[in-house]
């Protein structure tokens, strides 16, 4: 990698990652992008090359401190409250733990904000010089519909991109969508649809209802015309059309269009018990693992029918996971992967394939986290005698796993409630019935887990004084009086929301969760256990934009910024990292 050296433009440096040469480039330099085939290079090298996990958890309730006092993870080691003199793996991650600005960081730093900010903002450029190309050469006013069959393709995919780096960023370093009016009042993230052609430019950040207006418009925009034309290889890395109606749903979900978001379920899941079985997560791959590389490709693979759409990211996150100060442990730990009494399972975690062979670091003297290969590093050398060069995971932008259970939630929110406990029952049987026989025979005939019935969301998920459970959703009405969850539909809720934290840890949506549903967020800090909790409609439920972007006049979240003369230079040989 060479040094880059930009500008930081009004809202974002236009910088280069790994992916893109076009962008390694100023634009006097670059190609001409002025043949269709060139518009679909330019964007298979446009998809965000940032993962958002780390962001997404150290925000959530899936870590913990473990510099302040707790119990063990496993409810097998010896009940007493320790607590370890574990350092943060960066200043950062103090910052960001006890939900302040990231002023330490810079894009710099790997699942940093800025990070993150920049390479999404720069994904949305090299879309924009995308379907700039596409109006030069066919015209602005030209129609879609009578493109080529290829260049129609990749308007689909330039208009799904830009939707989904929009979602992301406003999902992150904004407060969660209400509804129409109330989201008027909360302060979105620019929407950037031009290519920059000036060294400076204002960016306005709106609100999150308008925000949320563009990243329809580019939706609907991208759902006209997609299709699997140009992904003769590949075609998990790009927005084919199972992974755009993943996509639509969530969307539709997030926005309480509920009959939307099951109509593009179902185009991926249909109902039919057997189409679902094929399209949701198949265990029986793991029966022929043996190290963390295996399970990792047995649950990354881009053949797994569950997996719609794998971005190659670069981050640090295998490695500042466990060990470090903040990771999945504790009450943590037993929430977010199951590590409690429940009718559905007996053991110390449930179950083991779920989590991807990962290993939880517990004992009666240490309590380390755990580490999982759902977030395996991959390593690209660029001096393999030194030993440095970049790390990456693949992180699953949408699952088949994911989308059942947000069908279940659109079903819960229209009173479908038998359907919803078919897909929520289907969610954790179908995980069984696909085991492999030497798995099944050891966990299912062994006791351990427990097929999900009728009766457990009667009992089990009635009682507030189980793990992820509420005696009541009543402070969804504190986040907005258009999202009530009815008091017949808290087990169901209970359920789904034990679900989705276990599904999803690891990979960030948590945070997306606790916001959009108002759940309670309180983390402790520090060997006094200090108790620092984010109200339901509190400004800190939002990430602060990083300050590179505050100090260039985006505005802020929680306070006003003054304008500096500060410009940035990126330095890409700084993102080399020990192999170890």
């Amino acid at each position: 990698m060479k040094y880059i050296k930009t500008l930081f433009m009004g809202l974002l440096a236009i910088t280069a990652s790994s992916c893109s040469d076009f962008l390694d480039h100023t634009p006097d330099e670059r190609t001409e992008i002025d043949t269709e085939d060139k518009v679909v290079s330019l964007l298979i090298a446009s998809y965000p090359a940032a993962a958002p996990c780390w962001l997404g958890e150290v925000s959530s309730d899936n870590l913990i401190d473990n510099q302040s006092p707790h119990l063990p993870s496993s409810s097998n080691d010896k009940q007493i409250l320790s607590h370890y003199n574990y350092s943060h793996y960066a200043r950062f991650d103090n910052e960001l733990f006890a939900f302040e600005p990231a002023s330490s960081a810079t894009f710099n730093d790997y699942d940093s904000p800025g990070m993150v900010w920049s390479e999404y903002y720069a994904s949305t450029a090299s879309v924009n010089h995308a379907l700039a190309a596409i109006a030069e050469m066919k015209g602005a006013d030209a129609n879609p519909a009578e493109f080529s069959e290829k260049l129609r393709c990749a308007w689909a995919e330039a208009h799904l991109i830009r939707a989904y780096n929009h979602f992301m960023l406003v999902n992150l370093f904004s407060k969660a969508y209400k509804d129409e009016e109330a989201s008027k009042q909360d302060v979105g993230v620019p929407y950037v649809t031009e290519v920059e052609d000036v060294v400076s430019k204002d960016y306005d950040r709106s609100n999150v209802a308008e925000t949320y207006k563009k990243i329809g418009a580019d939706l609907e925009e991208g759902l006209k015309y997609v299709s699997d034309f140009n992904y003769t290889t590949a075609p998990k890395y790009h927005f084919n059309v199972n992974a755009a109606h993943a996509f639509a749903a969530r969307y539709y979900l997030f926005t309480h269009q509920y009959e939307k978001a099951i109509e593009h379920a179902d185009a991926v899941l249909t109902t039919d018990s057997a189409t679902m079985q094929r399209m949701v997560m198949d265990y029986s791959v793991f029966g022929d693992c043996s190290t963390s590389d295996d399970y990792a490709k047995a649950w990354q693979h881009p053949d797994r029918n569950n997996n719609l759409m794998l971005l190659c990211t670069s981050s640090l996150l295998q490695r500042r996971s466990w060990g470090s100060r903040y990771s999945v442990a504790g009450p943590a730990a037993r929430g977010a992967m199951m590590i409690h009494n429940s009718p559905l399972w007996s053991g110390y975690i449930c179950p083991p394939q779920a989590v991807v062979s990962g290993m939880l670091f517990s004992s009666s003297a240490s309590d380390y986290g755990f580490i999982s290969s759902k977030i395996f590093e991959e390593f690209e050398y660029a001096d393999k005698i030194a030993g440095t060069g970049f790390p990456h995971i693949i992180y699953r932008a949408f699952t088949s796993m994911n989308l059942l259970l947000e069908r279940a939630e659109a079903e819960i929110m229209l009173g479908r409630y038998e359907d919803a406990k078919r897909d929520l029952k289907f969610y954790w049987n179908s995980s069984i019935s696909s085991m492999s026989p030497t798995d099944y025979k050891q966990f299912v005939e062994g006791g351990y887990l427990k097929v999900m019935t009728d009766a457990v969301f009667e009992s089990y998920y009635s009682n507030a004084d189980n793990y992820n459970c509420f005696a009541d959703w009543d402070f969804t009405q504190q986040l907005s009086g258009s999202f009530v969850v009815p008091a017949d539909a808290v087990p169901l809720m209970n359920c789904l929301n034990d679900f989705r934290r276990f599904e999803n840890v690891f990979e960030g949506m948590r945070f997306f969760d606790i916001k959009r549903w108002g759940l309670p967020l309180v983390h402790e800090i520090g060997l006094d256990s200090e108790k620092v909790e984010v109200e339901i409609n509190s400004d800190k439920r939002a990430i602060e934009v990083p300050w590179e972007a505050l100090s260039a006049g985006i505005e802020g979240v929680r306070q006003p910024v003054t304008k500096d003369s500060r410009s940035l230079t990126i330095d890409y040989n700084s993102l080399r990292v020990k192999s170890e």
